[in-house]
């Protein structure tokens, strides 16, 4: 019984589809659904036929706005795919669905290369372990060039490229590919669905040989069995080398690259043959790791493997409002759940009941007895859960890291036109931000006007008109605003602050020195916009353990609201280094206040840097429009980092201030009379000038 679900478990591929926008993820998505028998028929997104992007705004707008998850089969394998979206105010539902992937296809433009979001993608990738293989697309446009691309990737994100294709064609010639596992030639003929199968075209079998064997040797490097073989043969058999590919992609040595033309339909079934044979199944990645329900549980003490016999633990990624009900994505780690069974939900601290099981293939369903590890599957019924809650067992509880949710960095205050849609709003409101944890939606306590916060303007755009779709709610929408951050760019030592209270009764008396310093930049995390540091140098016990602890926290309050204009404060490292205790009137709740009440007043003294976000900006124009855009990023405080010329276009690259950004989309377009292109990527904080003027 154990072999049979073992077998199971390996015939199963969780997997993304990231890229930056426009680079083909949705349509390489449509020609997998159509390759595998799931659609009968092709997907276009310029159609809004998609099967993917099926949101009313994501057909209009023609980019994927929320991460959707499909199912289908191949080679006797299930297929879990989601595909993410690609413009980065949509980065968190990336972040999401990547906590819960065991691997990933990075789709790549073939004339543009690494633009700026595949770097980001790539980078979440990294950060969460996810192996990856590499399909270079669009190889049938003006331009198109497998080796620059390869370069890019090469440059910019740092892995080992083991390419397996060399292009038979090129641009609009582009045919088909030579595999240069089995050296063997795969073409395609417009309006045909299947590779014909062949041998390698003489012209270009010494290129194939040539590539091979750099193939075998960049493998030979980093496998012990392929060096072994090469050594003895020199050269590598098709099944070593194909084991050794496996191998290096699920260690994350290599990346298998491969390429073709989506929209053509040309390069998709090599594609999902290198999915089933290279990416991990549940069963190859390491077990999920948790705390233990129970009091006292350790952080990673808690392990879950993938089997269906073990106790119940899932994690949700996403909920979803529907017409006919809540759905809550789960991506299922170890047990077996099924309709009607209750679970634990560690985030609500109660039980609920499974109400239905669905297979989500985007916004349609079908219904299922029972979900097992390695499964992704939507429930009905629950309630209370939310993306990055944990389900688990009721006799067996365990908590899972959640997926990490983003700071938001730009806001809008949002109000009802009408004073009867006030109720409605703030209903519809909390759905968004149920829906979506990087959406934040709080009330401004000098105005009393509702604020929501979000990732970009785009996002913002998106939340705003899914109300006024949704509910047909009137909304009024204020200017866009960023998110500053203060931090400190000269401390103050010995600040010293005691606070004494006495209003008959107990009394309360805290004593405390402070020292504040900026954190230096290798300590910052995200340049000098992230990170708090406190430590204790106080010796003696002139202040107990339990009292530092307390300080420590006081200062944390205290960072919510900093000297220059009340914004949060970051990037700074406290000392407590002396202080004293009264024998009845010292508490915890004593020392919280001196904390954060003697921060304040340190910072007041200390010399404060206001900080703005900051954005990397990649504009693709024609060459006779660069002096234009140049000058209209020096006019936004931009500074240029690079610029190159990419198939008759120059890509300009420069870091922005965010604040700057706003309506520059509607500038561009009308400086390069609608030819210019622009893609941004968060980078951090930077000193601001004092007062800012964004335009």
């Amino acid at each position: 019984m154990r072999n049979n679900l073992d077998r199971q478990l390996s015939t199963v591929r969780n997997l993304g589809i990231l890229a930056h926008v426009d680079a083909g993820k949705t349509t390489v998505t449509e020609r997998i659904l159509y390759a595998t028998g799931t659609t009968h028929k092709r997907g276009e997104v310029h159609d809004g036929t998609t099967v993917t992007d099926f949101d009313p705004q994501e057909r209009d707008r023609g980019i994927t706005i929320f991460a959707a998850a499909v199912s289908c089969e191949w080679a006797g394998h299930r297929i879990n795919l989601i595909d993410t979206p690609g413009h980065v105010d949509f980065a968190d539902e990336v972040e999401r669905s990547l906590r819960v992937l065991d691997g990933a296809v990075a789709v790549f433009d073939a004339v543009a290369g690494v633009e700026p979001q595949s770097e980001s993608v790539w980078r979440q990738a990294d950060r969460h372990g996810v192996p990856r293989i590499a399909f270079v697309n669009k190889l049938d446009r003006v331009g198109a060039d497998l080796d620059t691309a390869v370069a890019s990737i090469r440059d910019r994100l740092h892995p080992v490229p083991l390419v397996v294709h060399l292009p038979i064609g090129a641009e609009d010639g582009f045919t088909g590919v030579v595999d240069l596992l089995r050296m063997r030639a795969l073409t395609w003929s417009d309006g045909s669905d299947a590779a014909v199968e062949d041998d390698v075209p003489d012209d270009l079998l010494a290129e194939a040989l040539r590539r091979r064997r750099l193939l075998e040797e960049t493998v030979a490097e980093r496998h012990p069995a392929a060096l072994e073989e090469f050594c003895d043969r020199e050269t590598l058999s098709a099944g070593t080398l194909a084991a050794a590919l496996r191998d290096l992609t699920r260690t994350g040595d290599g990346v298998v690259v491969l390429c073709g033309s989506a929209y053509r339909n040309r390069g998709v079934e090599p594609l999902l043959d290198a999915v089933v044979a290279y990416l991990p199944s549940p069963l190859d990645v390491p077990p999920v790791r948790g705390v233990s329900g129970a009091a006292g549980g350790v952080p990673g003490g808690e392990e879950r493997t993938a089997d269906p016999s073990a106790p119940f633990a899932a994690l949700a990624f996403k909920v979803t409002a529907t017409a006919t009900g809540r759905l809550t994505h789960l991506r299922v780690y170890s047990g077996t759940i099924g309709k009607g069974d209750a679970v634990w939900d560690s985030g609500a601290g109660r039980t609920e009941r499974i109400g239905r099981i669905l297979r989500v293939q985007a916004d349609r369903h079908a219904g299922l007895e029972r979900a097992v590890a390695g499964d992704i599957v939507a429930v009905v019924g629950l309630k209370s859960a939310r993306a990055g809650s944990t389900l688990s067992a009721p006799d067996a509880p365990v908590v899972l890291e959640p997926p990490g949710v983003a700071t938001p960095v730009v806001s809008v205050a949002v109000e009802a036109r009408t004073g009867g849609d006030t109720d409605r709003l703030a209903v519809a409101l909390a759905r968004l931000a149920e829906e979506d944890p990087s959406l934040v939606v709080r009330t401004d306590p000098e105005t009393g006007q509702t604020v929501l916060s979000g990732m970009g303007e785009l996002h913002l755009e998106v939340a705003v008109e899914k109300i006024r779709r949704g509910l047909g709610l009137d909304v009024q929408v204020g200017r866009p605003r960023v998110t500053y951050r203060e931090t400190v760019g000269r401390g103050v030592s010995g600040a010293v602050f005691r606070h004494v209270k006495q209003d008959g009764g107990a009394g309360q008396f805290a004593h405390v020195v402070l020292d504040v310093e900026p954190l230096g930049a290798d300590e910052a995390g995200d340049g000098a916009a992230a990170g708090f540091a406190f430590r204790s140098t106080v010796v003696g016990g002139r202040v107990p353990h339990e009292y530092v602890r307390a300080v420590e926290a006081g200062c944390r309050d205290a960072l919510a609201e900093g000297p220059i204009g009340g914004h949060p404060v970051t990037g700074l490292r406290v000392t407590l280094t002396d202080g004293a205790t009264h024998v009845r009137d010292s508490s915890e709740t004593a020392f919280r206040t001196a904390g954060r009440l003697g921060l304040r007043e340190a910072l007041r003294a200390c010399a404060m840097v206001l900080l703005e976000p900051v954005v990397e900006v990649a504009v693709t124009v024609p060459e006779d429009a660069v002096g234009g855009v140049l000058g209209d990023l020096a006019a936004r405080r931009g500074r240029v980092t690079d610029s190159a010329v990419r198939g008759g276009s120059a890509v300009v690259t420069a870091t922005v201030p965010l604040a700057e950004l706003f309506g520059y989309a509607t500038r561009l377009r009308s400086r390069t009379q609608g030819r210019g292109t622009f893609s941004v990527r968060p980078t951090g904080y930077a000193p601001a000038p004092t007062p800012v003027t964004p335009r």
